[in-house]
């Protein structure tokens, strides 16, 4: 299978607990270029992140050329839970949720009893299904075949497990409220 090469990657910068919103950072890669980037937010334990992507990604320049999207976990600004199958539809393109290690779901929904429209998070993270390996890192894979999506990961991988996109996302999410990055992926 064919990797998608042009794809956006979105992670959410540090934020503090009496933050109303959480920026969002969404960078924009060609293969191995960097092409763009785009800067938003989403609510604090909200339920605006499937609609923010979506705006961030429909409303740029980089619309018509973006053939994947890319997230780094499928949560924003806390608990605000991405229905990621509704996303690879409502963008008519596919999306893959990674994350460094598999999620402790009993501890996930413990928390979610602390943030208000937990029942409807609950659903979207049950929606989304279970986490599954795939080289060193876990995902989620809405709208494409197993094999395309390795392909991706593996074309947009350059150093570490994280996909360049997703990586650059943090990096740049940590230095825009720091003042300076910290870490990797």
């Amino acid at each position: 299978m064919k990797p998608i090469a042009n794809v956006i990657g979105f992670d959410d910068a540090p934020f503090a607990r009496t933050d109303e919103r959480a920026p969002l950072v969404g960078v924009v890669y060609a293969r191995d270029r960097l092409d763009g980037v785009l800067v938003g937010d989403v609510a604090r334990d909200g339920d605006d992140a499937t609609d923010r992507v979506v705006s961030l990604i429909e409303g740029s320049r980089f619309d018509a050329h973006v053939a994947g999207v890319l997230l780094q976990g499928i949560a924003f600004g806390g608990f605000n839970v991405v229905d990621a199958p509704a996303l690879a539809a409502r963008l008519g393109r596919p999306v893959i949720v990674v994350a460094r290690r598999a999620p402790d779901l009993p501890r996930m929904h413990a928390a979610l009893a602390k943030v208000t429209n937990a029942e409807a998070k609950r659903a979207r993270l049950d929606a989304a299904g279970p986490m599954r390996a795939m080289g060193n890192v876990f995902v989620q894979i809405f709208g494409t075949d197993d094999e395309t999506a390795a392909a991706t990961l593996a074309l947009h991988t350059r150093h570490g497990a994280f996909p360049e996109p997703l990586r650059v996302a943090h990096l740049l999410g940590a230095a825009f409220i720091r003042g300076h990055s910290h870490g990797g992926a």
